[in-house]
């Protein structure tokens, strides 16, 4: 899809809400293998694989860094046409134990002059069966695919740890990797998880049930030592991975802002990229880092490599940039690597601190 493709479609699209126009894209993504011939096409056109670019992590190839973030295909819907828009992986959900219709409509805002997102969407989702089949469904689809899990609403705080147990029971033999989200702020008290014990006892349970690495999704709205100290009871406890960071609840980024809800996209980037930047710093070769919040641009992307991101991910800036950034950030990628003397891209990895 070029760029002016996608800047007529997206004028059509922003003429409605963008719930609205999040339910007619994901009908067109999931139509989308079943037309071959225009599947193909895009997979060409916007698909960069390159072994520069390749890495084996948890014994899966992901033949490009760039990852389709968790909230956009909530119920794995969507997976086969991935690859399509350009990414090297995807991450589902949020999913919960038990379906919920999440929070009352309206409940996802663009903030068109900060090229940013504002969602209150609450965990809205078919539940863990559903996911299920549609996961059965993918069979013989070789993908990396991340699973994002989290609790349902009206589970008490006190009882949360038994939905993470249910949904790892749930997933244990399902996609490339588990993420534990307990850093969205759309769900009452979920926040109040990120604490040493609740890490230790979720990362004690999930590791008893299954064998696939298991991942914490942090939120950006911490101090840098909260942070550090939340990522390092995590990797002591078994986590293969961090994912910084989930949306901000800081509204004084634009006087756009809603009152509720996380922002995501423009506004984000410099608070998610100085956390990261600690993150980066103290963890980059003693775990998997996945940076995401913001990123824009190739240069971007590469920064974040550079700070120790072993990959990362975009959400609302594909709203508004459309396939072609991840196509340009890809390619963007194999040209500032060769310029670094680097021949593949784990040699990138955490290269500000070496």
């Amino acid at each position: 899809m070029s760029l002016c493709t996608y800047d007529r479609l997206k004028s059509v699209l922003f003429k409605v809400d963008p719930e609205t126009a999040h339910t007619l894209a994901g009908i067109a993504l999931k139509a989308l293998p079943l037309c071959p011939p225009a599947y193909n096409i895009m997979i060409d056109r916007n698909f960069i694989d390159n072994k520069a670019l390749h890495q084996n992590l948890w014994g899966c190839i992901f033949k490009n860094p760039v990852g389709l973030g968790a909230g956009f295909d909530k119920n794995g819907d969507y997976v086969k046409a991935t690859p399509a828009l350009g990414f090297g992986f995807t991450e589902i959900g949020t999913v919960t134990p038990r379906p919920q219709p999440g929070n009352p409509k309206p409940r996802l805002f663009r903030l068109v002059e900060d090229n940013s997102l504002q969602n209150a969407m609450g965990f809205n989702n078919k539940g863990s069966y559903y996911m299920i089949q549609r996961l059965k469904n993918l069979k013989f689809f070789d993908y990396p695919i991340g699973i994002n899990i989290g609790k349902n609403k009206l589970t008490p705080e006190k009882e949360a740890l038994n939905d993470y147990e249910t949904l790892f029971k749930a997933f244990k033999d399902y996609g490339t990797y588990i993420v534990i989200n307990i850093s969205s702020p759309n769900t009452p008290g979920l926040r109040d998880l990120q604490n040493e014990l609740f890490i230790k006892e979720v990362f004690k349970i999930g590791k008893s049930i299954t064998n696939k690495p298991i991942l914490l999704k942090i939120a950006p709205d911490m101090s840098k030592e909260e942070a550090l100290e939340l990522c390092r009871v995590a990797i002591e406890s078994g986590a293969s991975g961090i994912i910084a960071t989930n949306t901000t609840i800081d509204y004084s980024l634009s006087p756009r802002a809603k009152s509720f809800g996380g922002i995501s996209g423009a506004l984000l980037k410099e608070k998610s990229r100085n956390l990261f930047e600690a993150i980066g710093k103290e963890f980059y070769d003693k775990t998997t880092l996945i940076s995401v919040g913001g990123i824009d641009s190739v240069e971007e992307a590469y920064r974040r490599i550079r700070m120790g991101a072993t990959l990362v991910q975009v959400y609302s800036l594909l709203i508004y940039e459309g396939p072609t950034l991840i196509h340009n950030i890809n390619e963007g990628l194999l040209r500032l690597l060769k310029a670094d003397g680097f021949d593949n891209i784990s040699q990138a990895i955490g290269a500000n601190w070496r």
